[in-house]
């Protein structure tokens, strides 16, 4: 069995992701974004728009500044000119994805028939003509926010406490529902909600026709999986597409005897990984960019922590007297190595990137990480449009931070700004 140490598996997967190539010219155009999908493959979509909204961040990460609008056209607008070229479904969690790629989930619409979680089951049996009728509204009106189906049905249906407090009405559910077997898609988004429509309007008739079993499915699944990954173990896998153990295991033995992945020992690694056939190895690793906490090189946590030595968890949800970091921290990639973590807030009422908080990985050069990191939050500040960078008190790094960036610098815009603003930022 080939062996690799922990430092090449390390540059092996930030080549897979697009770190280890340079950056396109400032301004960059759809050329660029579409190879940044081809290196991650899936974007996660979150609610969080702390900073930007998720499915934004890691493109930016890997290309520099761009204009959001386009990858909203790409998701969310289409036209003869210019098909549509990403569609939600649950992936990695809700994410965008190549439109190609719908026909191999279709297995898992097929178990999604009662719903991703219990509730709709209870609003089945509450309503069971519901589903039809909202699928008769849409595709009467055309596609609607579950808000207006519930208007066109004239319904006031009682709203129960979900998880996490989400307030979800019977109509919503079932928008949901329907949305996960694959018989609504996603049209677009305005403020960040769905409107829903017949998936033969949103899908191509071509694509919407084809049909892959199962097996075959989660194979290319774990082929994509591996090619975004370039090294990975069998969880890594796994996770990207959220998948079952017992689906990925024979795809991998498959791969394996075709070629397509090697079975390797990394130093270090208490298990076996698979390196794609092709991956490259990159002899250094150079450059800085902010990682959100969705981005697909970090996304699975004990990934992270064995690839970068990086335990890392979100905060979002831990009571404010509790955190360690900060509530929406984005670890921080120099040179191929996760180096800091930065806690970020977009106050875009007041034109301002706040940095409450930025602490230092251990036996880093502090001097190195500060100059570097002051450079990606000014970058960052004029790609979201933001006049003014404001380093708070928090963490280690806070004060050299402060004398770099100053404690309230007013930006400067550059005719690199090109991050334009969109009904879904």
């Amino acid at each position: 069995m080939r062996t690799m140490t922990a430092a090449a598996a390390r540059r092996t997967a930030l080549a897979a992701q697009g770190f280890a190539g340079p950056r396109p010219a400032p301004g960059a155009n759809r050329r660029s974004i579409h190879r940044a999908l081809e290196r991650t493959q899936l974007l996660q979509l979150d609610s969080v728009s702390a900073v930007v909204r998720a499915h934004y961040a890691p493109v930016f990460s890997r290309i520099g500044s761009y204009d959001r609008d386009l990858l909203d056209e790409m998701a969310w607008r289409h036209s003869a000119r210019r098909p549509r070229r990403l569609v939600e479904y649950w992936a990695h969690e809700a994410a965008l994805l190549p439109v190609e790629d719908w026909p191999l989930l279709r297995w898992r619409m097929s178990r999604y028939r009662d719903g991703r979680w219990g509730g709709a089951v209870r609003v089945l049996e509450r309503n069971p003509g519901l589903p039809k009728d909202v699928l008769e509204v849409i595709r009467d009106f055309g596609a609607c926010t579950a808000g207006e189906v519930e208007k066109h049905l004239e319904l006031d249906r009682p709203r129960t406490k979900g998880h996490w407090g989400w307030n979800y009405s019977d109509t919503k559910v079932v928008c949901e529902l329907l949305f996960a077997t694959g018989e609504l898609s996603v049209d677009k988004r305005i403020g960040f909600q769905r409107y829903y429509d017949l998936t033969e309007r949103v899908i191509p008739p071509d694509i919407l026709a084809r049909e892959i079993d199962e097996p075959d499915a989660v194979r290319e699944l774990v082929r994509r999986a591996s090619g975004a990954l370039g090294i990975a173990t069998e969880a890594d896998l796994r996770d990207y597409y959220r998948l079952h153990r017992r689906q990925t295991e024979p795809a991998i033995a498959d791969l394996v005897d075709a070629g397509e992945l090697d079975e390797v020992a990394v130093s270090g690694w208490d298990r076996p990984a698979y390196l794609r056939a092709g991956a490259r190895t990159p002899r250094r690793v150079e450059g800085a960019a902010l990682l959100c906490p969705f981005d697909p090189l970090i996304f699975f946590r004990p990934r992270t922590e064995r690839i970068f030595d990086f335990h890392y968890r979100i905060e979002i949800y831990t009571p404010e007297h509790k955190r360690v970091h900060g509530y929406y921290v984005f670890p921080f990639l120099l040179d191929g190595e996760l180096v800091a973590r930065v806690d970020l807030r977009a106050e875009r009422a007041t034109g301002r990137l706040l940095v409450p908080g930025v602490f230092a990985e251990s036996g880093r050069d502090a001097a190195a990480v500060v100059t570097a990191l002051a450079g990606s939050l000014r970058e960052m500040a004029d790609w979201l449009e933001l006049e003014t960078l404001e380093v708070g008190e928090r963490g280690d790094l806070a004060d050299a931070l402060r004398a770099v960036c100053g404690p309230s610098g007013r930006r400067r815009r550059t005719a690199a700004s090109a991050g334009g603003r969109s009904n879904s930022a």
